[in-house]
């Protein structure tokens, strides 16, 4: 497994490609604002990506959607309760973007979920309180487990709780109760800045103690 990350548009959102580098094929996990140079890596190293996947609905993590699928021909997951955010692209025009064109999911999520690319396997843990159907990517395959954390988590800080379907004692409930408890070394890729583990922000993380 071979986790690219690339922090791109306006927010600086995360998008990640995670490489299964035995079958070429490999997962796109939230397309961001002004991503298009992500298909250039794409198409350099001969990457197949049979699915995107959305940690949530807001318009930074959704906004590449549309433009994947076409050029991939990928399935589109998110979870169910997220899966409305689609219709505006993520309130796309709430922040003053320009609106593309609406996606629908091919398929939706639900806590407990399996997510299978190539040889690669994701576990959906549900972590709402960021959004209703925040979700988080967890995979136990590689040296060190692995947490694609979206925005429940982020290195010595978490999620905003003051957007729509936000919820601050939901969300710390949701970090305590369903991330805390993976391995101290799980490495924790998130939506927004640099990676951390769950180890680093047990101990130091200001918003968990």
């Amino acid at each position: 497994m071979k986790i690219h990350a690339f922090a791109l548009g306006p927010f600086r959102t995360n998008s990640y490609v995670v490489e299964d580098d035995t079958s070429g094929e490999a997962l796109l996990v939230d397309p961001t604002i002004a991503s298009e140079s992500i298909y250039d890596e794409i198409v350099a190293h001969h990457w197949k990506i049979p699915v995107i996947v959305n940690t949530h609905g807001h318009v930074d993590h959704v906004y590449g959607d549309g433009y994947f699928k076409g050029k991939t021909g990928a399935q589109l997951a998110i979870h169910k309760d997220d899966a409305p955010w689609l219709e505006t692209m993520g309130g796309a025009a709430r922040f003053g973007l320009a609106m593309p064109a609406p996606v629908s999911a091919d398929r939706l999520l639900s806590d407990g979920d399996t997510v299978t690319v190539g040889g690669l396997s994701f576990e959906v843990i549900h972590t709402p309180g960021h959004t209703a159907g925040g979700i988080c990517l967890y995979s136990s395959q590689s040296s060190h487990d692995i947490l694609i954390s979206g925005d429940t988590l982020f290195a010595g800080s978490i999620g905003r709780t003051d957007l729509p379907g936000g919820n601050y004692d939901q969300l710390i409930d949701s970090i305590k109760r369903r991330l805390l408890v993976l391995p101290d070394d799980t490495l924790v890729y998130s939506g927004h800045g640099e990676a951390t583990t769950i180890g680093e922000e047990k101990d130091s993380n200001p918003f968990l103690r």
